[in-house]
C-alpha cells in the first residue's frame, strides 16, 4: 500500500484555516508564532479573522497556504507516513518541506519572495490566465502555438481541463478561438498575471537568487515535481526544478498519472480545500482520494 500525499496551491484559501490546529495543537502554535515572525507581520491574524479579500493577496495567500499544509502534515504525521508527494504550483514548496528537502522555516522564507516577486512581475506587465474544458492537450497546445502573443498552457489539470497564461489580447483571442474549435468552456480567469509563463521571467530569477541561498537535503519520500511529472529526491535536481517551475507549465495530470504507475494506491490531499480531490475523480476515479484540513478530521 503506497499512500501519496498531495499540497493544494493557490486558491484554496479560506477564512479561519489553520485556526483550529492552533488552539489544539501547541506544536502548532509554536510553528504558526515563528512563522509569524519569519514574515514580519501577523499572517495568523489573517489567516484565522480576515476577509475575503485580506486572504486574496499574493503575499498572505501563498504563505498562508503554505502553513496550513506544512503544519498541519506535521502535527498529524503524515509528513512521516506517506510513500510519495507532489503540490499543484505553490503546493510544491508544502510537499518539498514535508518530505524533509527544505526546512520549514526556510521553505517558508522561499514562499514569502515567490509571493513578493510574483506580485511585481504582475506588477510591471498585464497579463493574465483562462481555463480551457474540453479539449485535448494538443489541440490546446495547438491553439497556444497559433496565438501569436505568447500565450502558453500553464496547469494540465485534468484530461480535458488545461489553464493557459499569456498575454490579456493574447489571452482574449486564444478563448474566442478556442469557444470556435468546441470547448465546453473559455473563460478569462479573475487572476492578476500569467503564473507558469515567460510573464514570470523577472520572478524566477529572484526567486531562483533565494533558492541557491538555501540549504536542501535529499528528501525522504519522492516528490513528483511539476516541471518534470517524476519523481525527484537529490537535493540539486529539486533545487533546478523549482528554480524552473515559474516560468514552465504545471504537469499535473502526468505527475499524478505517474504517481499510479510507480504504485500509488491512495491519494490525501493535505491542507485547505478539495480542488485536488476534485481533479482525481477527473484523471482516474479508481483510485481513492480523500483529504484533511485539520488535525485528525477528515475534509
Amino acid at each position: 500500500m503506497k499512500k501519496a500525499l498531495l499540497f493544494p496551491g493557490q486558491g484554496s484559501q479560506f477564512s479561519g484555516m489553520g485556526k483550529e490546529m492552533y488552539a489544539e495543537s501547541e506544536e502548532a502554535r509554536m510553528m504558526f508564532e515563528r512563522a509569524n515572525g519569519i514574515l514580519g507581520f501577523e499572517i495568523t491574524k489573517v489567516m484565522f479573522d480576515g476577509t475575503t479579500d485580506e486572504l486574496k493577496q499574493t503575499s498572505v495567500t501563498q504563505p498562508a497556504i503554505y502553513l496550513h499544509s506544512v503544519i498541519l502534515a506535521r502535527i498529524s504525521g503524515w509528513d512521516l507516513r506517506g510513500s510519495m508527494a507532489a503540490g499543484h504550483s505553490l503546493g510544491e514548496f508544502s510537499a518539498l518541506a514535508a518530505a524533509g528537502a527544505v526546512s520549514f522555516e526556510d521553505g517558508l522564507r522561499l514562499v514569502a519572495i515567490r509571493a513578493r516577486a510574483m506580485q511585481k512581475a504582475c506588477d510591471a506587465q498585464k497579463s493574465t490566465m483562462a481555463a480551457l474544458v474540453g479539449m485535448e492537450d494538443e489541440a490546446v497546445e495547438e491553439l497556444c502555438a497559433n496565438s501569436g502573443n505568447q500565450v502558453v498552457p500553464a496547469n494540465y489539470n485534468s484530461p480535458g481541463q488545461l489553464v493557459i497564461s499569456g498575454s490579456v489580447e493574447g489571452i482574449l483571442k486564444a478563448v474566442e478561438a478556442a469557444k470556435s474549435k468546441g470547448a465546453r468552456m473559455a473563460i478569462v480567469l479573475e487572476v492578476n498575471g500569467a503564473f507558469h509563463s515567460p510573464f514570470m521571467e523577472p520572478a524566477r530569477a529572484e526567486l531562483e537568487n533565494g533558492i541557491m541561498e538555501t540549504t536542501f537535503s535529499a528528501a525522504r519520500i519522492p516528490v513528483y515535481q511539476n516541471v518534470t511529472a517524476k519523481p525527484e529526491t537529490e537535493a540539486n535536481q529539486i533545487k533546478e526544478n523549482l528554480i524552473s517551475q515559474l516560468t514552465a507549465p504545471v504537469r499535473w495530470a502526468q505527475s499524478i498519472r505517474q504517481m499510479i504507475s510507480d504504485g500509488a494506491t491512495e491519494f490525501l490531499e493535505v491542507g485547505p480545500g478539495n480542488v485536488l480531490q476534485g481533479l482525481m475523480k477527473r484523471i482516474d476515479r479508481t483510485i481513492p482520494a480523500g483529504g484533511i484540513q485539520n488535525a485528525g478530521h477528515p475534509a
